[in-house]
Parts: structure tokens; sequence; C-alpha cells
């Protein structure tokens, strides 16, 4: 097991390097940043000011360097548009995504792990029906185009929830607890994930259910709700370990869309200003501090698959 660990743990070391270059490299394949970010009415010499400053005018590899060894200090500099450290920006954010992703994940999984289980123990029923049902639509339905369908029908004509915006109750002075105001960008954003846990719950069910050690169960007599807990629900959480970790960091990282239509003031909506800002700075700040945070996900996701299932092995 710690040689297993331990090989993960250089994967993810070698991702993250490559996602630093890629940051990197990516910013200098769309020319010269300055051109970017100053006006048209801007001199030569103004431009030649600002890329010194932002030390633009350097070789591109000690630009590199310099940027590689503030990533390991957490500092990306500042942001041209708020005049402010880029790293403190994310994480003033970074609990609205939390609680959004974190509220999502959860909903995700209470509707597509019950009607997955439901239909893989009933097949052919209309509960699988409806999980097939919800499973396809889950996968098929654009998230920001559901999001605005839920703010006309329900924030608009209903009334029930909040148009935009985040709105949160402080339990005991300074603990935030997530509001009505949530529910709406977490559905919309949790979707697709929901109809993959359907999708995947239902067929670990099916596969399982025609396993010869749960046919031997029940020729044993053994009764069926000691099967489906000890048997079916026990082995069919172990591939569900590795898609929930994989999905969470899905759900913290590519939330642009939804955040943007309910401006929520999250990571998602930061980015999208950040671009519309040409802030290069806190752009390439936003995607590796993300980067991080699905290395870190996955990583830990696969440690608690290769705790689960003890088959797993490096080089398995």
């Amino acid at each position: 097991m710690q040689r297993y660990i331990l090989s993960r743990l250089v994967q993810s070391l070698l991702i993250l390097f490559g996602v630093l270059c890629i940051v990197f490299f990516m910013l200098q394949l769309t020319g010269d940043p300055v051109s970017l970010m100053v006006s048209r009415s801007a001199s030569p010499e103004q431009m030649e000011r600002l890329r010194e400053e932002l030390g633009y005018n350097r070789p591109m590899i000690v630009q590199f360097a310099d940027f590689a060894s503030g990533a390991v200090r957490g500092d990306f500099g500042n942001s041209t548009r708020h005049h402010q450290p880029a790293m403190g920006l994310i994480l003033a954010r970074l609990p609205a995504t939390i609680e959004l992703a974190t509220v999502s994940l959860l909903m995700s999984m209470f509707i597509g792990i019950t009607l997955g289980l439901l239909g893989g123990s009933n097949p052919g029923s209309l509960w699988d029906a409806i999980a097939r049902g919800a499973g396809l639509i889950g996968q098929t339905i654009p998230n920001f185009w559901l999001g605005l369908i839920l703010i006309l029908i329900f924030s608009v004509n209903l009334g029930w929830f909040p148009t935009f915006g985040r709105e949160t109750w402080n339990f005991l002075g300074f603990i935030p607890i997530p509001t009505r105001s949530v529910i709406l960008p977490a559905f919309s954003l949790g979707l697709f994930t929901m109809g993959q846990l359907v999708r995947f719950t239902r067929s670990a069910v099916l596969e399982i259910r025609g396993e010869d050690y749960v046919r031997t169960a029940y020729s044993k007599g053994i009764a069926d709700k000691r099967i489906y807990v000890k048997h079916i629900l026990r082995n069919a959480a172990i591939p569900l370990i590795s898609i929930i970790g994989v999905q969470f960091g899905y759900l913290l990282s590519g939330s642009i869309y939804i955040e943007t239509i309910f401006s929520w003031p999250g990571l998602g909506n930061l980015l999208a200003e950040a671009i519309g800002n040409r802030d290069f700075a806190l752009v390439q700040a936003i995607a590796f501090f993300t980067s991080i945070v699905v290395v870190f996900l996955n990583l830990l996701t696969d440690i608690a698959y290769g705790m689960a299932d003890p088959r797993i092995r490096y080089g398995d």
C-alpha cells in the first residue's frame, strides 16, 4: 500500500509540473500580453513601460523560473485590475465555490445513488425506467441552459428562490450556513454528476446481483436485506468512490458558467471577470490553483480506492 501511495504521489507532482508549464506557456502563445492589457490608444512608450514593470521584457526562461518559484510560494503577483495579491482574491472567493460544490455533490449523491439503487434492484420496473431516464437527462441537458430555465420558472414566475447572489445564515455568529439561494445553482451544476451516479450505481448493482457469491447467498436462505447491505451495497460503493472524488473536483473547477449565470461570488465568476478584464496574473493563479485542488482530490480518491479495494496494487 505504501508503494501504491508513493507512486500516486509522484504522478501527482509530475502532473502539477506539467500544468505549471501549460499555464505559463499558454499565456505566451497569446502573443504580447501587454498589447492585450492596454487600450488601442496606448503609445509605444506606455506599452514598453508596462512591459518592463511586469517583467515581460526579460528572457522567457527567466520569466518561467520566476513564475514557478512564485507558484511554489503561493505568490502569483498582483492583479492588474484589483491591485491586490492574486492569491488573496482567490482565498476570498474560495468559500463560496466550496459551498456550491459541496451542496451540489450532496444533492447529486442523494438523488443519483438512490435512483441507481432502486433501478438496479428492480430491473424492468417503473423505478428502473425512472433511473434510466434520469441518467439520460442528466448527461444530455446543458447545465447552463437548465440554470436559465430554473431561474425563469422558480425565481421569476413562482418567486420561490432568489434569481442571483449568495445568501448565508451565520450559525453562532461566524459559521456560514447555506440558504435557499444555493439550491438552484447547486442543482444546475450537479445535473451531470447526478446522471453519472445514476448510471454507474445502477450498472454496479445489476452486475453484482449476477455474481456467484450473491447467488450462493440467496441459495443459503440468507435474508434479502442482509445480502443487499453486506454484499451488494458494499461492493457497489467501491467504483463510486472514484466517480465521486473526480466529480467533486469537476464541480469545484467547472462552475464558471453556473456562477456567472447566478452571479455567485465564487472562483468561476472571478475567472470570468479576470478573462474579461485581461487580468492575466489572476487567470494564471486561478488556473493553477484549481489544478492543484483537482490533482489533490484525485490523489485522495486513489488512496481511498486502494484502501477500499485491497486488490489494487502498484503496477496492477
